[in-house]
């Protein structure tokens, strides 16, 4: 999570017309630790990240903390000390430690003297998630029933028998493939970007501990990730109640401003207190979650994608000079076959070179159609 704090801006209406702008005296507007972790039951790496809030009216930087003493202590008294694997990023060792479900677990950390610290937290299990699945909906139609414009929804089902599981978390990874029009040398990349939603579910009151139909995302046909291949990795997480109290007050607050990582009103306090000054307060969240995971794959035709690219073409040349295009200007296609021969070139890199979006690295998990 990031620094949860809001720089307000006062418009006056005055005659002159200005613009004033107004920082709210708040008392707590020295920097503050945050910190950010999570401990799973999976086979890799664990990492807790070490910063500084931002104060109030200056402008959002990542301050991290560095030379900090940081362990995870399970109830059974084992502790297991973090290395410091990059500034301020505190791993774990994959071949030492991994996560057991009914264990707690327990964060300590030391900065210059100043300790701070969790309560014990209970690893609950997590059921597997039974159905990943989407359905094509449509946008907007008009009487002519050729002009239709469709979206996708994509949602997730779940069931614990045993109980032991009422609060789910779900975060998301998405990689699309993407193809240049145009006969480029880097015209096929995948795209890969990580969730920003708050995405939970309290089954506490009901009889079952069981999720139909959430809808974890919309896809609307303003973007090109359901023009060729599209997967989505959804991973589902145990929760306890405190965390997922936290969250609801995260989303909360985010359903009114924007997304939980834009800067709002104020801070939700975490899990983690500090010892040695108990009135400090700290920001972030120390979480301990079983997880499953399940990938869909997504390869349809969906109605009303647009043309992603009419915008590429903005010259042609009747030969190529000597040295070259210089780096303003790109070829997106070779007619050179053509009498007399020319070229079509573009002003905008990403018309003829994929990789600046993405990555021309096949994944390793991806299917094709």
């Amino acid at each position: 999570m990031k620094t949860l704090y809001i720089k307000i801006v006062l418009f006056l209406s005055l005659a002159a017309g200005c613009t004033v702008e107004f920082l709210p005296e708040t008392g707590r507007n020295e920097e503050k630790l945050v910190v950010e972790g999570m401990i799973t039951d999976q086979n890799r790496v664990n990492t807790i990240k070490l910063s500084k809030s931002t104060q109030i009216g200056l402008p959002i930087k990542h301050k991290v903390v560095t030379g900090a003493l940081v362990t995870i202590t399970d109830n059974n008294g084992t502790l297991t000390m973090l290395e410091e694997t990059s500034e301020g990023i505190y791993s774990t060792d994959s071949l030492t430690f991994t996560g057991q479900t009914g264990n707690s677990y327990a964060l300590r950390v030391e900065i210059n003297g100043v300790y701070y610290e969790t309560d014990f937290i209970e690893m609950k299990p997590v059921p597997p998630i039974n159905s990943l699945y989407y359905e094509k909906v449509v946008i907007t139609s008009s009487k002519d029933s050729s002009d239709i414009d469709e979206g996708c929804k994509i949602y997730v089902d779940s069931y614990d028998p045993t109980g032991e599981c009422q609060f789910f978390r779900w975060d998301y990874t998405e990689t699309w493939e993407y193809k240049i029009p145009y006969m480029t040398a880097n015209r096929v990349c995948w795209v890969t970007e990580e969730s920003d939603e708050v995405l939970i579910k309290n089954t506490s009151q009901y009889s079952q501990a069981r999720i139909t139909e959430f809808p974890v995302l919309f896809i609307s046909n303003k973007t090109d990730r359901l023009k060729e291949t599209y997967s989505i990795l959804v991973n589902q997480y145990s929760l306890n109640e405190s965390e997922f109290d936290f969250w609801s007050q995260v989303q909360n607050i985010s359903q009114n401003v924007g997304s939980p990582y834009d800067i709002i009103p104020y801070a939700v306090r975490g899990n983690i207190r500090c010892i040695t000054y108990p009135d400090e307060l700290v920001l972030g969240y120390f979480s301990v979650s079983a997880v499953t995971q399940k990938r869909l794959f997504i390869h349809d035709r969906f109605m009303g994608l647009p043309n992603f690219y009419t915008y590429c073409a903005t010259d042609t040349i009747g030969e190529l000079p000597e040295t070259g295009l210089n780096t303003e200007i790109w070829v997106i296609e070779d007619y050179g076959d053509e009498i007399p021969p020319f070229w079509v070139i573009s002003a905008y890199r990403e018309c003829a070179d994929c990789t600046f979006r993405g990555s021309r690295v096949r994944p390793s998990f991806w299917l094709y159609y």
